[in-house]
Order: C-alpha cells, then structure tokens, then sequence
C-alpha cells in the first residue's frame, strides 16, 4: 500500500500528462490543473470533444487522438458519469495512470472507474488534485487536501 502522496509524487514525474475535462470557461478546475502542468514543464494534452482550441492549445476529441506515444497519465476532471468512459479510452490509448480529480464535491471519483482501471492494470488515483502536490500546488489546495483526508473524502493511502 501506497499513501497518497507517493503516488501524487511518482504521477507527477511523468512527462506526457493528458487532462480530460478541459473547458473553454478558463475558470474550470480542469483548465487549472492543465495551467499548472504545462507552467511545470510537463508536456500536457487538452482532452474534450466538444473543444478544438483550449487555454490557446489544441484540443483533442480522445486520449487516442493524442499524436505519438500515448500520455504517461491523465487526469479525469468530468463530471463522475463520464470518467468510466474516459478510463476506458484510456485503457485503448495505452495510458497506464489514471488520476480521477476530486475536490470539494464529487468530482470525477468513480467507483466503477476506479475498479475499471484495477482490472485492467492501471494505475489509478481515486481523489484528490494535482494542485495538492509538488511543483503545480498552492497553499490553498495543499490546506484542502489535509481537510478532505480528515473527513474521509480524499484517501491517505491507495
């Protein structure tokens, strides 16, 4: 068993790092992680199929419309219905991690998707936020994710 953290940090090593969810609306929590990963000099992907141009960056319909090798991790932040299906493309892509966003509300943290990924091999991160760990963090989530491993929202340990 891993905590939280040691895999936040082994995720965020990756380099090729995809974001589903992006938005035009700039202000979305997706757009956020996706700032910060980019700023952090990973190379990240916008990932929504109802969008051609994100944050000034293309966008791709799929994580496997994605050119070249597959990312080396996503984060899911859809609303919770959707994330089954985007770890399923995923699994097709050949992304091996899986992070389902989960802040404040429900976010993307799925059951179904979280045990969809363990059977296929993935490894997955069910909750919490990138922008809790490392180069992409900030006070203010890093005092969020204490707050929701208290009430028992965000796992200590996978």
């Amino acid at each position: 068993m891993t905590t939280l953290k040691e895999s936040a940090h082994e995720f965020l090593a990756q380099r090729r790092i995809a974001v589903a969810g992006v938005s035009r609306d700039t202000k979305q929590p997706a757009n956020l992680i996706y700032r910060r990963l980019r700023d952090s000099g990973h190379d990240v992907f916008a990932v929504n199929p109802n969008a051609e141009l994100v944050e000034g960056d293309t966008c791709f319909p799929s994580l496997q419309a994605i050119p070249g090798a597959p990312p080396d991790g996503v984060v899911i932040v859809t609303p919770t219905q959707a994330a089954v299906e985007v770890a399923k493309d995923a699994h097709a892509a050949g992304v091996p991690r899986v992070w389902l966003h989960r802040g404040m509300g429900p976010g993307s943290s799925s059951d179904e998707a979280t045990r969809f990924c363990a059977e296929h091999g993935m490894t997955v991160i069910p909750g919490g936020c990138p922008c809790m760990f490392g180069e992409t963090s900030d006070v203010g989530h890093r005092c969020m994710r204490v707050m929701l491993q208290l009430t028992g929202k965000v796992p200590r340990t996978l």
